[in-house]
């Protein structure tokens, strides 16, 4: 654990303990699979400020990565969200990768009340504790993520989100539930969808709700997400008049930013990155 990162958090109720028992994935998550060490992006600390937090959420605290520059501030603030897998290695880089170019970036926990994905060594464990999560849930704990950040040297005027798998399909949600987020990026997250009780609405549900405009990044191969529902999407939004775009990869499999699996497309990847930082950049983050 960072010491200035400790240094920052008075408002948090921290013990050793905390630290040390934390729903964090040291590493890669074994539920993905194999790991493929030659392509791994490895983001350095050198000049940052980064490691295991605890939010203040209802009925107690969530863990969470946090990383920020070592000094200066305050800081743009980016919510990463994570992939089904958790908060493990790949996502923590994310959020280094972030904070090398100055802003605040967080990544909870989500799953934390349902389970504990550390323990997790396999998909369809992953998907259990996955599909117990409701929706509302995550919209507040993400609401307590940008809280934290105001505490803790996060311009939260300046409110990006970004989200991977699981969390592109978060990403959309969390832009058209608060108003402060000024800009998202989606990474190949699910559109469409049945409602059930834990999961009553979906992206394309809440296209005409968008308070912020997203990019929707995704794969012209993603055996997921067949490319008509980007296009029901894209039709919502265009009716309601959101902002909002989508950039198609062609050839592309899902989880083509995810360097540390088999999916991962370098191309896509790194230009999918930079066509978030820019689209982060031009709308106010």
């Amino acid at each position: 654990m960072n010491a200035d990162l400790l240094s920052l958090l008075p408002k948090v109720d921290f013990t050793r303990r905390g630290f040390v028992a934390t729903t964090l994935i040291s590493g890669f998550t074994v539920a993905a699979g194999p790991v493929m060490a030659q392509t791994v992006i490895k983001t350095d600390t050198a000049g940052l400020t980064a490691g295991p937090v605890k939010v203040p959420v209802a009925g107690g605290s969530m863990d969470a990565y946090a990383a920020m520059p070592a000094t200066g501030g305050p800081f743009p603030v980016i919510l990463v969200v994570q992939e089904i897998f958790g908060v493990h290695e790949h996502i923590q880089d994310v959020c280094r990768r972030f904070a090398k170019l100055g802003y605040l970036a967080i990544a909870a926990d989500l799953y934390q009340r349902q389970g504990d994905m550390s323990k997790v060594t396999d998909v369809q464990g992953a998907l259990a504790i996955a599909g117990k999560v409701p929706d509302a849930q995550v919209m507040g704990d993400l609401d307590s993520c940008v809280a934290w950040a105001k505490a803790n040297k996060g311009d939260t005027a300046k409110l990006g989100i970004t989200g991977f798998c699981w969390g592109g399909r978060i990403t959309w949600l969390y832009s058209a539930h608060n108003p402060a987020v000024k800009a998202g990026v989606a990474w190949y997250g699910r559109l469409v969808g049945n409602a059930s009780e834990l999961t009553p609405k979906h992206p394309v549900d809440v296209a005409a709700e968008m308070k912020a405009p997203v990019l929707g990044l995704y794969g012209s191969a993603d055996q997921g997400i067949p490319v008509d529902t980007v296009k029901q999407m894209e039709d919502r939004l265009r009716a309601a008049g959101k902002p909002s775009q989508f950039i198609i990869y062609d050839g592309a499999p899902h989880a083509f930013h995810a360097d540390y699996r088999p999916s991962y497309r370098k191309e896509a990847a790194e230009d999918g990155w930079k066509q978030a930082v820019a689209w982060f950049k031009r709308h106010g983050v």
